[in-house]
């Protein structure tokens, strides 16, 4: 379309120059219309080739510079998230930060604690150095106190004594569990001043043993019958032994057995007492 419209021109500028110039031949005129023409289409296309170089070069800086933009772009959206990690992990160094305090007034407590409670620990050695040798006093006390009292079934109180004795010797029980046998022993020795009981077991006579039956109140008396119901006696502290009573006490004492064995309902009976301080 330029090569037409450029031939047109060089046509009307030649046909004016032909008014004045009609000595050259029309041949030479066409040669030189056609050099002229090929001359400017030959500069439009230099032109062309130079607009086009310039297209390619705006494209393909247009090009660099989307590609630049996009990086851009990228660089800036991992700075965005860098910057949210970074206010992550400093919220986070705060929350860990309060967090170790916390735990550090926790660890200074129970540090507290542990050396109260060592120096509790050195303390109760100290304290059984102190209690042991008084276990050993106070079951050699309960033994001789056990030899002066009321004989209100004496040998399993004899054999509790035995056992306590055993148990000091053996390491497998703590001092706190021996301590507490001890007391255990002490409280139900007594007891032995406020029971009402009856039991059967040997009457030694001195000449001769035999089964009897015997009741107690407390301290307060202590009697046997046999188990015939024929024979009775009571002991004397005093004396260390026992005697006998008249039969006016066969049936008193026989009545108490019953009473102490919940056999008959509890009331008043007649018992020999020994009056504090006779002889």
């Amino acid at each position: 379309m330029k090569f037409a419209l450029t031939i047109m021109f060089v046509i009307k500028f030649n046909s004016n120059w032909l008014g004045t110039m009609s000595k050259l031949s029309k041949k030479s005129l066409i040669a030189s219309t056609i050099i002229g023409a090929i001359a400017l289409t030959a500069s439009n296309f230099a032109a062309a080739d130079a607009l086009s170089n310039l297209q390619k070069a705006e494209a393909k800086t247009f090009k660099a510079s989307v590609k630049s933009q996009n990086k851009i772009n990228s660089i800036y959206e991992q700075t965005v998230d860098l910057l949210g990690e970074y206010r992550n992990t400093v919220d986070e160094g705060d929350v860990l930060r309060g967090y170790n305090d916390h735990v550090q007034r926790m660890v200074d407590h129970q540090q507290t604690v542990i050396a109260s409670l060592q120096k509790q620990i050195d303390g109760v050695d100290k304290v059984k150095q102190g209690v042991v040798p008084l276990m050993y006093k106070m079951i050699e006390t309960l033994e001789k106190f056990i030899a002066l009292d009321i004989p209100v079934s004496i040998e399993r109180r004899k054999e509790r004594v035995e056992n306590l004795r055993t148990i000091m010797g053996d390491s497998n029980v703590t001092t706190s569990e021996q301590f507490r046998l001890v007391l255990e022993a002490y409280e139900i020795e007594a007891n032995y001043g406020t029971t009402f009981e009856a039991y059967q077991g040997e009457l030694d006579l001195g000449d001769r043993i035999i089964t009897a039956d015997f009741v107690n109140m407390g301290r307060i008396a202590l009697v046997a019958q046999s188990l015939d119901m024929k024979n009775s006696w009571v002991w004397n502290n005093d004396s260390r032994s026992w005697e006998a009573l008249g039969d006016e006490y066969l049936k008193p004492i026989k009545e108490a057995v019953a009473m102490a064995r919940k056999q008959l309902p509890m009331d008043l009976t007649k018992l020999p007492v020994f009056a504090a301080g006779a002889k």
